[in-house]
């Protein structure tokens, strides 16, 4: 029965390769709208193209000499011999996740605006699709990867000898485990170098264009305006799917890992990797939920995009029901409970973080009151709604993590709540095909809102891809705001999982707070997230000044610039941004995977397990602070932008610009990079702790 049962994980993958195939395929037949508007679209898929080789290049520098340090390792037996392998597939397909998204966006962004030319449904659907291709190649690459390691590992250790210590379903999930740390270093250069990319173009087209030059956004005369639009692909597509791929793969071996050390054996293997299949037939319906009446009101726009997403979840929570009870049996009905605890509480932070960003709520049309007085004033309000908008969801994340510990039944058993925990964290990711499809769409939009500006379409066109546009930021918060409670679930997984490997290798962790070295972690790894976004808003702010002083060149030497008679040099922007985001992500990267290393060798193991734990509660509340921030000024923006207080030009409109490109690096690089931030170290730490155990000073 549990055989066939996991059987269902490739066939999930097989048929959500395949339905984001037929969506692609239906996308590339669709009208490309007129000459102009295909040399644009074509500008930015240049632009797009050429920033991911470069970054794939140096990134794949980076692959190779870790694969050649884990594969010495592994040669002096601190690893399992496939450990390195695993860490390279890892990295491909989270890269490979990441490039399909972007190379479906780039080819939709001007249908989505010719689309949006006949009706706004129309153009809402061809986006949406663009973005469930993104979501479904994520979690249909991510099954692929883990069914075809399950299988051949299974088979591998019933033929050879099995490690020390370890049984063969033991040996199977510790080796996965450690292949997420290739996916979550990818994802977070994929995440850093992206959002630097994009928003340092993003900050130096609004600063000098909307408010120096006074011109529209997206205007043609700005040479920044085609990097701005590499940016919404590079970082918020390809960035964002090689994020939420390590998510996804991560939440699930961590699982995995836990139900094994909780005596469930196969069938703790099974429902994670089951429940995901079941997660991609629940999107793939969703998706069919999604459609819009004529009518360019956000909150007819959200309630559209809802109705998929709730009714994946609803699928997804009725069969999961059956699933836990087939396999794990009625005494362990708990663990359902646990799974629903995850998903409800997925649902509720995005319908938290809709009321702290959509511009139909009261918080975000505060900040858009207080444009009334300045920047000043944008700013103090935008930093107190992104605090506030921190409490709700950290309670919620606090009840789903102790339900999910006492209804698995930790309080009988102990690991058995762990892994109710982590099965949660599943829960909340099952549905990641239609929820990242929902993010995904966002960029689609905005680039279509660029579009039919730079190609002079009629006004209708715009106010419906602006309609398009504002909704993308929310659901884009929102896909923020899912992430980061799912990074949070997930990571306290894989701190227990730590402490499982270690348990393996002999020794155990004293978590006591009174213990120095676990005292001296949690300083430390409360720090890292900060020292984290300095590095990063740091880079943005040196890339954009470049971009910056570029564009007043341009202006001030480009004669008839001004008067349409001269095209902008936009490809020397792309090349700025490219080259800045390259050489300004190295720091940052450097930081989350050294760190963990270099506590465990001086301090110890138990110094780690407070690193891991400090950074991520500090990651977390700082991470859902920064993006809905950020997510909240771009909407009073926006808001603005509709006729409110003036309307564009207004001084209330240059107020609420300069307070989106403040959060623009909040919500689009720094944010977002903190929930891979707290998983990666948590990755690092349980493939190194075997170097770690025998060569730390602190014996």
């Amino acid at each position: 029965m549990t055989f066939d049962l996991l059987l269902l994980a490739p066939v999930g993958a097989i048929l959500a390769l395949s339905f984001a195939i037929y969506l692609a395929l239906s996308i590339l037949r669709m009208d490309e709208g007129t000459d102009k508007m295909k040399e644009i679209a074509q500008a930015v898929r240049i632009g797009s193209q050429a920033y991911l080789k470069r970054q794939y290049l140096g990134v794949s520098i980076f692959f190779v000499v870790v694969f050649f340090i884990l594969l010495a390792m592994a040669l002096k037996n601190y690893l399992v011999i496939f450990v390195p392998f695993a860490f390279l597939t890892g990295g491909f397909f989270s890269g490979l996740s990441g490039f399909i998204g972007m190379s479906i966006a780039t080819q939709s962004s001007n249908r989505t605006a010719q689309a949006a030319s006949k009706s706004l449904n129309s153009g809402l659907r061809v986006a949406f699709s663009s973005g469930a291709v993104m979501g479904l190649t994520v979690v249909g690459l991510g099954l692929l990867d883990l069914s075809v390691w399950y299988y051949f590992l299974n088979w591998y250790y019933s033929c050879h000898a099995i490690p020390l210590g370890t049984d063969k379903i033991a040996a199977i999930t510790s080796t996965m485990l450690c292949f997420g740390m290739g996916a979550s270093s990818m994802a977070l250069f994929a995440r850093v170098g992206g959002g630097i990319f994009t928003k340092a173009a993003d900050v130096g087209a609004d600063l000098v264009g909307k408010i120096e030059a006074g011109i529209p956004e997206d205007d043609p005369r700005n040479p920044a305006v085609i990097a701005d639009n590499v940016g919404d692909n590079v970082g918020d597509v390809a960035g964002m799917g090689a994020d939420l791929y390590e998510s996804y793969v991560g939440s699930i071996v961590a699982t995995s890992a836990l139900g094994v050390a909780a005596g469930l054996g196969v069938a703790g293997v099974t429902v994670p990797m089951v429940m995901a299949a079941v997660g991609v037939v629940a999107s793939i319906i969703g998706t069919f939920f999604v459609k819009s009446k004529e009518q360019a009101d956000q909150k007819v726009l959200l309630a559209a995009l809802r109705k998929g997403v709730f009714a994946s979840s609803f699928i997804v929570a009725v069969v999961a029901f059956f699933l836990v009870k087939a396999t794990l049996g009625v005494e362990n009905l708990g663990i359902y409970w646990a799974v629903l605890s995850g998903l409800v509480a997925g649902v509720l932070i995005g319908l938290c973080t809709e009321y702290y960003t959509s511009s139909g709520f009261k918080p975000t049309r505060s900040i858009a009151d207080a444009s009334l007085t300045g920047p000043a004033t944008v700013i103090i309000s935008g930093i107190a709604v992104g605090m506030m908008s921190t409490a709700i969801p950290i309670i919620i994340v606090c009840v789903a993590i102790l339900l999910s510990f006492y209804l698995a039944g930790g309080a009988a058993n102990f690991n058995i709540g762990l892994y109710g925990i982590a099965i949660s964290a599943v829960g909340m990711l099952s549905t990641l095909g239609i929820t990242l499809a929902t993010d995904a769409y966002g960029p689609v939009a905005d680039n279509a809102g660029g579009n039919a500006e730079m190609s002079k379409m009629a006004p209708e066109v715009r106010k419906r891809t602006d309609a398009l546009d504002a909704l993308g930021n929310t659901t884009a918060a929102t896909g923020k705001g899912f992430a980061i409670g799912s990074a949070a679930l997930t990571a306290l997984a894989l701190i227990a999982a730590y402490r499982e490997q270690i348990i393996i290798f002999g020794k155990d962790i004293n978590a006591s707070m009174m213990n120095p070295p676990v005292l001296v972690g949690l300083f430390l790894g409360a720090m890292l997230p900060f020292l984290f976004c300095s590095l990063t808003m740091r880079a943005v702010g040196r890339a954009a000044g470049k971009i910056v002083v570029e564009v007043r060149r341009q202006f001030k030497e480009i004669i008839g610039l001004m008067e349409l008679k001269v095209k902008p040099d936009y490809a020397r922007c792309v090349d700025i941004a490219t080259a800045a985001a390259q050489k300004e992500m190295i720091a940052p990267s450097f930081l989350a995977i050294s760190a963990p290393i270099i506590v465990g060798l001086l301090i110890g193991i138990d110094a780690v397990a407070g690193l891991l734990v400090g950074a991520t509660i500090s990651g977390f509340v700082l991470a859902v602070m920064m993006a809905n921030t950020g997510g909240a000024w771009d909407n009073a923006k926006k808001f603005v932008e509709e006729g409110h207080y003036g309307g564009k030009g207004s001084a209330a409109h240059k107020a609420t610009v300069v307070g989106d490109t403040v959060g623009d690096p909040f919500k689009d690089t720094s944010g977002p990079s903190l929930n891979i931030l707290i998983k990666l170290m948590s990755m690092v730490s349980i493939v190194f702790a075997s170097f770690i155990i025998k060569n730390t000073l602190f014996k």
